[in-house]
């Protein structure tokens, strides 16, 4: 394609978890001069390095990489939060000539870089620490039950499962008295797909299930055998995080989590991990197919 000299370039990569996101914008960063943004949202932080599948130092070498490895994982990276900093990250790598490619596995984050954000007002600290302490010591269930009472709406909306979500809705409506279903109906403001001076190249990796689920279960495999993947979740246990921020529940940590307690073996901690990673995998492929239909496809 050719860009005008005016025309700020940013290429976006998504694609399902092990679909070889990470070696195919490395590829690209070599032929257009490329820089690495991080658009996962389990691979921002510190504490997850192998069982997140982030870059290794000799990847992260060949070419500059951004927002891998940034927040500590009591710090929860909401859409809003990465957004902001992928903004200024994107905007230091236009003023230096360069191009940012945007690669990943959450789709709220392309949307959010895209179209932007509806604006919620800040959420006060004190709901929020009472909100997320509440659910943490009473479960996400009774939070559901809670949001039933005060925001019947965005109950309908949520599963009781989801306590991320739950957590979200409760401390808006406490705090801004009204719903985030309202916040959400405002139109999104913030994003690039806005800007007359950015040209947005869109691609996604689309895979055969089969072929996905192998890649899954392998990579895995070989995060154990290589005994980084036990040691990672071993020290994570010890900063005695909340076990309802995200990264206690990113993919592996559970089941790795239970076999160091010695509650199953480790044989089963595999193969549980492994039926998460491709039930995720299968729900990134299901919203990139209905959220990215007009993207360029690239089969690998």
């Amino acid at each position: 394609m050719t860009v005008s000299q005016k025309t700020k370039r940013i290429i976006l990569l998504a694609g399902p978890t092990a679909s070889g996101k990470s070696a195919t914008a490395l590829n690209w960063a070599k032929d257009y001069g490329g820089e690495i943004v991080n658009a996962d949202s389990m691979q921002v932080y510190g504490e997850l390095s192998h069982l997140s599948a982030r870059p290794t130092a000799e990847e992260e070498a060949l070419c500059p990489h951004h927002l891998y490895g940034t927040l500590k994982g009591d710090t929860p990276c909401s859409a809003e939060l990465w957004r902001d900093m992928a903004r200024a990250v994107i905007e230091d790598i236009w003023q230096r000539g360069a191009v940012p490619i945007v690669v990943g596995g959450t789709g709220l984050y392309f949307k959010s870089l895209i179209q932007g954000l509806s604006a919620v007002p800040e959420i006060d600290p004190e709901i929020r620490q009472e909100v997320r302490a509440a659910v943490a010591r009473d479960s996400a269930a009774h939070g559901h039950e809670r949001l039933k009472q005060v925001d019947p709406v965005m109950a309908d909306i949520l599963p009781p499962g989801d306590t991320q979500r739950v957590c979200r809705a409760l401390e808006v409506i406490l705090s801004t008295g009204k719903s985030l279903k309202y916040w959400q109906d405002i139109p999104p403001t913030g994003g690039l797909g806005t800007c007359d001076d950015v040209t947005i190249e869109q691609n996604v990796i689309v895979m055969d299930r089969p072929i996905l689920y192998e890649r899954c279960n392998r990579r895995f495999r070989i995060m154990i055998e290589e005994g980084n993947a036990l040691a990672e979740v071993r020290d994570l246990l010890a900063l005695n995080y909340a076990p309802t921020l995200p990264v206690m529940k990113s993919l592996g940590v559970p089941q790795i989590t239970r076999y160091l307690r010695e509650e199953i073996s480790l044989d089963e901690a595999i193969s549980l991990s492994q039926i998460a990673t491709r039930q995720f995998a299968k729900r990134q492929m299901t919203w990139f197919r209905n959220q990215c239909s007009h993207w360029n496809q690239i089969s690998l």
